[in-house]
């Protein structure tokens, strides 16, 4: 019987002490891709604030949302990326009322990407690539997870 409280004892602290050392992941302000031309083999670093895009390429990048795992926990950033492809013809032609495109863009991607496994959720497009690599958290927006 001892033995037995001694045992479920144990376990409840080193349940509590997992509990308490888990640390969340905290959400970014800032996702940073690496974006590959095929043609030249020219890689660009790319700073995207969230909720925001930019282009490379025919690429338009959007990442609504990135976040990274604290230092003492595996290293780990995903992102929620969307990418849409606005071909050259489509970027210059605009609409009747002279402002917005013609025709509209095309989604290519939409989903999480992972920094660690760049190939697992890739850009499938045959000129350019785009992958996260880092997920820049500013002072003010970073979160101990209590």
């Amino acid at each position: 019987m001892l033995l037995q409280t001694l045992k479920v004892l144990f376990s409840a602290v080193i349940l509590a002490c997992t509990l308490q050392s888990t640390a969340f992941a905290q959400a970014g302000d800032t996702a940073v891709f690496n974006a590959l031309d095929k043609i030249t083999a020219r890689i660009t670093v790319l700073e995207i604030p969230i909720g925001g895009s930019a282009r490379f390429g025919t690429l338009d990048i959007r990442p609504k949302t990135c976040d990274k795992r604290p230092p003492e926990e595996t290293p780990e950033t995903t992102a929620f990326v969307e990418v849409f492809d606005i071909p050259r013809v489509m970027a210059a032609a605009k609409g009747e009322d002279g402002q917005t495109p013609a025709v509209e863009p095309k989604r290519i991607f939409s989903g999480w990407m992972f920094a660690s496994s760049p190939g697992l959720n890739a850009v499938e497009h045959p000129v350019y690539d785009a992958w996260v690599i880092d997920c820049k958290i500013s002072a003010g927006s970073a979160s101990t997870g209590n």
